[in-house]
């Protein structure tokens, strides 16, 4: 079967809803470490932690807690720090971007400025840091630490590679390995661990989250370009604002004739606005979105591949299900 070829009712139900009631106790220990915050930071942490998505992070590990014989506190425990740390990064990243507004409200950028928002985010990280400390396993903390610190050098590779037009597709990759992939391997491999894996089990999960954020994040790539800020409710168009080269622009570098990618990087060195209007003009624009599109999908289906032989049942079901359910994300993105 191709992978872009999504099967007929799997790509429409979401898979999280198996382990809502693992989620709704990942929730209650989120808000339990907002309460540990001094009370004069508590309001501002609260805010950010109110104002984020659904959780994947601390989803994945507990399907691959149950995907490997049986959930336990420790994987509700890992998905808490990481989801901490994802915080922390989107609070950093919409100071990056200049975002305003995230999942139909003001981000904390917005509402208290940048220099409230930095410290902000260095007090969700350095608490999740702290966090993973009580883990009795120190492996885990430094695998923690390490996924932090590549979340982190992705992001800064990232922005020092603004308007960059020796930027290879191989650079592209590698950059959203690590400021995406890198949590959502994490997640999964961490969970694997503390699970009891075997070497091989715990690698081909790493990977098959690692495979899955770097999907996910062309997905958003590709959104950033063609979605509806009214749909998906936050700021769009930055990436083309700000100078970053993601895959369909890279793709259409690739392809467009000469006269095309001539205008292209004129106005890439001049850091002139890349519109969608200047970008939908270019003939090769919709191939270079499908491009972009089938890329993430074959990655979609490594990660199916790395779940034969789990034996977790319908834990290992659902981990199939997101990649159909993202898969069908991903299609829509085509023009």
């Amino acid at each position: 079967m191709s992978t872009t070829t999504v099967p007929q009712n799997r790509s429409d139900r979401f898979p999280f809803e198996l382990v809502r009631p693992q989620l709704e106790r990942v929730e209650a220990s989120i808000r339990d470490q907002v309460r540990a915050f001094d009370p004069a930071v508590e309001p501002y942490v609260s805010y950010v932690c109110n104002t984020s998505g659904k959780r994947i992070r601390p989803a994945l590990s507990i399907l691959v807690g149950g995907a490997l014989g049986g959930v336990n506190d420790d994987h509700l425990q890992i998905g808490v720090v990481l989801e901490l740390i994802h915080m922390a990064t989107l609070v950093h990243d919409d100071i990056i971007d200049g975002a305003v507004t995230r999942r139909m409200i003001p981000t904390s950028n917005a509402k208290w400025g940048a220099g409230l928002s930095v410290l902000l985010g260095d007090a969700l990280f350095s608490h999740a840091l702290a966090l993973a400390t009580e883990f009795n396993d120190i492996t885990i903390c430094r695998k923690v630490g390490r996924a932090s610190r590549e979340v982190c050098e992705g992001e800064i590779v990232q922005t020092q590679r603004r308007w960059d037009l020796t930027l290879t597709k191989t650079d592209y990759f590698r950059i959203i390995e690590m400021k995406t992939g890198a949590l959502f391997a994490a997640a999964t491999g961490i969970a694997a661990a503390l699970s009891g894996a075997d070497a091989e089990t715990e690698a081909k999960l790493y990977d098959y989250g690692l495979k899955l954020g770097t999907a996910y994040q062309i997905y958003d790539d590709c959104l950033d370009l063609v979605g509806s800020e009214a749909d998906v409710g936050k700021t769009l168009r930055t990436d083309l604002e700000k100078g970053k080269l993601t895959l369909p622009i890279l793709n259409l570098l690739e392809s467009a004739s000469e006269s095309q990618r001539s205008k292209l990087t004129k106005r890439i060195i001049e850091q002139e606005p890349l519109d969608l209007p200047v970008l939908v003009g270019i003939a090769e624009y919709e191939g270079a979105i499908e491009s972009a599109v089938d890329t993430a999908a074959d990655m979609l289906g490594t990660c199916r591949e790395h779940l034969v032989g789990l034996p977790g049942g319908e834990h290992v079901e659902a981990m199939e299900q997101i990649t159909w359910f993202l898969g069908a994300l991903l299609q829509k993105c085509r023009r």
